[in-house]
């Protein structure tokens, strides 16, 4: 086995450990790897679009954004970035990532350029990136509870607010 083939083993992600972290369902995890494939798309356009001016910020801008659009392909889509040799240990471990520190991470990529340059290039550019760090935020709040069990827990509250408000009655009288 060839040091390269090692290191591919190395770097790739064990999809069995990642699911039960997170807690994602395989059609999500998928949802936000498209959008972050989509957003890096969008980033790397526009940022283009971007550095074809004389305004240096929004050059800087631009710059900023094509590398936004290289960190979500590197990411979120290792296999468009296989000319770069450490492009799946980059991958294997923003897997490890958990989902709060991706959106935390994603949104904060996208917020800069917008900050630097305020221009609707650069807004609509980094939307679809900014939305892929919504869609990781919203996995990190958890799965929605049903109502049987919101009504057995605020049954069991109501029940206990009794027994405490039976127990000082009776201990006043």
């Amino acid at each position: 086995m060839s040091s390269q083939d090692e290191q591919f083993q190395a770097g790739a992600p064990d999809p069995a450990a990642s699911s039960a972290d997170d807690g994602m369902t395989w059609w999500y995890r998928w949802l936000c790897r498209i959008a972050g494939v989509i957003g890096g798309v969008s980033c790397a356009f526009a940022g283009l679009w971007n550095c074809v001016t004389i305004n240096p910020l929004n050059i800087a801008a631009g710059v900023w954004m094509m590398l936004n659009a290289f960190v979500l392909f590197l990411c979120e889509a290792p296999f468009c970035c296989q000319f770069i040799e450490f492009a799946n240990a980059v991958s294997a471990r923003a897997d490890k990532l958990r989902p709060w520190q991706k959106a935390a991470f994603y949104c904060g990529m996208a917020v800069f350029p917008v900050v630097l340059s305020l221009t609707l290039t650069t807004l609509f550019g980094n939307a679809i990136a900014f939305a892929t760090g919504v869609l990781y935020g919203l996995s990190a709040l958890g799965k929605k509870g049903d109502a049987i069990s919101y009504a057995r827990i605020h049954q069991q509250q109501k029940q206990m607010d009794e027994e405490k408000l039976t127990g000082t009655l009776e201990g006043q009288a």
